[in-house]
């Protein structure tokens, strides 16, 4: 895990695995970026279904990698931007892209031993901040507030940061300096 000493700052299902391995007690702290969908979480927006069909929408997918088009980046994840530079973010970033993960994060609460299950009853882990782009379509800010909820039985600290007019891209686009500078202060308050 990258990060600050053994705290781990990650983004989408680098979020998930991020709380997976707080909640095993494997890292000080977790910092879950927009972090895919655990088991348990149940609101599934019809924002999120859009930002996901590229891969969902065909099962033969599940053992592929799936590429966006420009236009399902710009949705998924270029929403909150000019257009201008969520075209630059697409020609920068964008790879295929495995889409098992997806498929995992999406059966998590039908599947008993899901690897998305997160062992969010642990109140011995390190500190926890779940952190949402208000406009994101990939993974609504109503999902990671659903996540939160997830946690309301451990009494150990989690978080959450929302980031108004800000989409999935908010670590990589031009206003990623205010994500890094609230995860800096968030860090610090709590003595990492």
């Amino acid at each position: 895990m990258r990060g600050v000493g053994k705290a781990g700052t990650r983004h989408s299902f680098g979020g998930l695995i991020a709380e997976k391995l707080l909640g095993q007690d494997l890292g000080a702290a977790a910092v879950a970026i927009d972090p895919a969908q655990i088991k348990g979480v149940l609101p599934l927006p019809l924002a999120q279904l859009r930002a996901g069909l590229p891969a969902l929408g065909n099962p033969t997918n599940l053992h592929k990698s799936v590429s966006l088009t420009q236009k399902e980046f710009r949705y998924g994840f270029g929403n909150a931007l000019p257009e201008q530079e969520s075209d630059d973010l697409y020609e920068k970033w964008t790879i295929p892209s495995p889409a098992r993960p997806l498929f995992q994060a999406a059966a998590a609460n039908f599947v008993m031993h899901s690897q998305a299950k997160i062992n969010t009853d642990n109140t011995s882990r390190g500190p926890l901040l779940l952190i949402s782009g208000l406009e994101d379509h990939t993974v609504p800010d109503v999902v990671t507030r659903s996540t939160l909820k997830q946690y309301r039985d451990s009494t150990a600290i989690t978080e959450l940061k929302q980031f108004e007019g800000r989409g999935h891209s908010l670590t990589v686009d031009s206003g990623w300096p205010d994500v890094a500078d609230a995860v800096l202060d968030w860090l610090g308050a709590n003595g990492l």
